[in-house]
């Protein structure tokens, strides 16, 4: 009878995951520019957080994962690859274009709207922020002066976390992926063989990896946004779908520093998660993931990504394993380090 219950429920799981992937109606909104938060707060133990449910949904992401992998061997996963080519052929001719030209819009965005330093949450008055702004913004008109950029984004990086913490800037690699890429980009130098678009799309991955831990860890962060936009949860459980949430966040973030088709793949679906937000949310949740909208947009464009030849299908789970098990120890070890709370 308990199998039984448990083989039900494991089912169940693997339905709602599969929904949701499908309609990508995620709360992709970053929940500290909306919801009261305490970074420092005790997050939930490991014991719960590991719990039946959420092994179930990772079960289910490795399972889609291996079969991404699997198909992206195959004939037909070559037609989609060349069929992706072809549509985003143009994106992908005007990527940095596409990346200067969204993060002037971000910068000068923020300028104007005042007292944010990087996101919405990250407050202050000090008139530096609003001159390196400026500065990044116009830095990102000429290609020999996008080091600039990328060192006025490292500055307010570092002015943020001077303020908020390191572990709350742990959010934002993404900025610094940014800030890489423009420094190479402007240099026209590479990152020991890596190219500045492969730097910024592990930055989005790792972001988005560590953003699932906190849906886990924080969930009550979010059920005032549930109760609030009832349509985000499509029905389920707050505490279900928080769990699904970051599993399919988890999983998306995961591809994009996979194989080729993966994080093409895992960036569409992962762009339609946020455009999604943005009609829940707004002016200030499409200013706030303007910068990585653009990013997942050129990651599902670029055609160019080297062929990982040593990543097999079969390695999907060792790989997924190890990214799940690192991010989520790195971030309750850092966070009993820095604040004393508990991990278990």
């Amino acid at each position: 009878m308990f199998f039984r219950l448990k083989m039900r429920s494991a089912a169940t799981l693997a339905a709602a995951l599969s929904y949701l992937i499908a309609t990508t109606r995620e709360a992709s909104a970053h929940v500290k520019w909306f919801c009261a938060y305490n970074v420092a707060g005790q997050p939930r133990g490991l014991e719960n957080v590991l719990c039946f449910d959420l092994e179930w949904l990772v079960g289910v992401s490795i399972l889609w994962l291996l079969a991404g992998a699997l198909f992206e061997r195959t004939p037909a996963g070559h037609v989609l690859i060349r069929s992706l080519d072809r549509v985003t052929a143009k994106v992908e001719e005007n990527t940095n274009n596409i990346l200067r030209a969204t993060l002037a819009f971000f910068f000068i965005s923020i300028w104007a709207i005042g007292g944010i330093i990087l996101t919405p949450e990250l407050k202050s008055n000090a008139p530096i922020i609003g001159i390196v702004q400026l500065m990044i913004a116009a830095s990102l008109l000429f290609r020999a002066t996008l080091p600039l950029a990328g060192l006025g984004i490292i500055f307010l990086f570092t002015f943020a976390a001077t303020q908020y913490g390191v572990f709350h800037l742990a959010d934002y690699p993404i900025f610094l992926g940014a800030a890489l890429y423009l420094i190479l980009v402007g240099l026209g130098r590479d990152f020991f063989g890596a190219r500045p678009l492969d730097m910024l799309r592990w930055a989005a991955g790792i972001t988005l990896m560590w953003a699932s831990i906190e849906k886990w860890a924080y969930p009550e962060w979010s059920f005032p946004l549930l109760t609030t936009h009832p349509s985000l949860s499509l029905g389920f459980d707050p505490e279900l779908f928080m769990r699904a949430a970051g599993a399919i966040e988890f999983a998306l973030a995961f591809a994009l520093i996979w194989t080729p088709l993966l994080a093409r793949v895992g960036a569409i679906i992962l762009t339609a998660m946020f455009i999604s937000a943005v009609f829940e949310f707004g002016k200030i949740d499409m200013i706030g993931h303007s910068g990585i909208i653009a990013v997942l947009i050129v990651i599902a464009a670029d055609s160019k990504k080297r062929k990982a030849i040593s990543l097999k299908p079969f390695m999907v789970p060792l790989g997924y394993g190890g990214a799940f098990v690192a991010t989520l120890l790195v971030y309750y070890v850092a966070h009993s380090l820095l604040y004393g709370s508990t991990i278990i």
